[in-house]
């Protein structure tokens, strides 16, 4: 069958990180979580006491910035600098450093090295905002998924709810969806964009099962 890849590109919330662990579990592939590697980069500068939007300060951080990515009984965990860090690194305030340091080109470099290197050894789902523009431009299969800012909203609060966090409301975490948009639409590297031959999935009126049924009918490895 050969080794191909499939890459997944989306705004925050649309839902592509769970559609991409779905499309891996089915199809027996691996996933590759894009977004935990910049989330773990995001939170290496919160804990240094370094603004994630200040270039200089960030590629300072780069020297001994250690990123791993290990996968451990199908699940992906992230090490910095020898810590596991997995279970810190979905909170908003990490999610918006992720989306600030991810704008530098020197960590950007870094990160898509990192991808392309993993992604080349076997078949993997990837999913992020530049995955199909930039890390693969040449997967066999490319991605667009999307929804409303409001019915990604409301997703990301049922998400925050589940895990315990009643810290944010319904209208805080719209903006900062919002926010995160422009930031990502708008950054000078790598922007989130659409690419012309991505199939457009759009996820606010189906349910994860059938987004996933969905991607799958245009693998033609599993027909």
């Amino acid at each position: 069958m050969g080794i191909y890849q499939i890459a997944v590109d989306g705004p925050s919330g649309s839902g592509k990180s769970t559609l991409a662990k779905g499309v891996a579990a089915k199809l027996g592939i691996m996933y590759l979580d894009t977004g935990a590697m910049y989330r773990t980069c995001g939170l290496c500068a919160l804990k240094k006491g370094i603004d994630p939007k200040d270039e200089a300060q960030v590629n300072a951080m780069l020297d001994d910035l250690k990123v791993e990515v290990k996968f451990e009984d199908g699940s992906q965990h992230m090490i910095l600098n020898g810590e596991d860090v997995t279970g810190q690194i979905r909170t908003p305030e990490v999610s918006m450093a992720a989306s600030s340091v991810s704008a530098h080109p020197a960590l950007r470099t870094k990160m898509v090295e990192m991808q392309r290197e993993i992604a080349k050894s076997q078949t993997f789902i990837l999913d992020g905002r530049d995955i199909a523009s930039n890390v693969l431009p040449n997967a066999k299969y490319k991605f667009y998924v999307t929804a409303p800012a409001e019915v990604r909203a409301e997703r990301r609060l049922a998400e925050l709810k589940e895990r315990g966090d009643e810290s944010q409301n319904y209208d805080e975490v719209l903006r900062d969806i919002i926010q995160r948009d422009e930031q990502d639409m708008n950054r000078a590297v790598s922007p989130l964009v659409q690419v012309p031959e991505a199939v457009v999935i759009d996820t606010s009126a189906i349910d994860i099962d059938q987004t996933r049924d969905l991607l799958i009918s245009y693998i033609e490895e599993v027909k």
